[in-house]
């Protein structure tokens, strides 16, 4: 399991930067920057009741990787123990809009 550290300030799944889903997608099967992938776990934080499945205990979380451009995938799976998501918008609204910041291309 690994962990992800987050700067998607309004993703739902992020916790003071730690993302804490239970499993996330990296997705962007042919990517050549970090920039033109994104996790596809993505959901925008609302003001309405959501039920993720944040466990605050651990931050052990199954990074799938459909990237199949970069170096740390194996298979479906990213083999990386730390990984980071970031978003160069101020206010992210979709999973396009996110992006694998440890992607290194092959």
């Amino acid at each position: 399991m690994s962990s992800i550290n987050c700067n998607v300030n309004n993703c739902g799944h992020n916790d003071s930067g730690i993302c804490y889903a239970n499993k996330i997608s990296i997705n962007g099967k042919k990517s050549h920057t970090s920039t033109h992938t994104c996790c596809n776990t993505f959901v925008e934080e609302s003001n309405e009741s959501f039920t993720n499945n944040i466990d605050n205990s651990s931050n052990n979380t199954m990074i799938g990787c459909n990237v199949k451009t970069c170096v740390n995938n194996a298979g479906t799976v990213c083999v990386l123990s730390n990984i980071g998501v970031t978003t160069s918008a101020p206010r992210t609204s979709v999973a396009s809009e996110t992006y694998c910041s440890s992607f290194r291309c092959k």
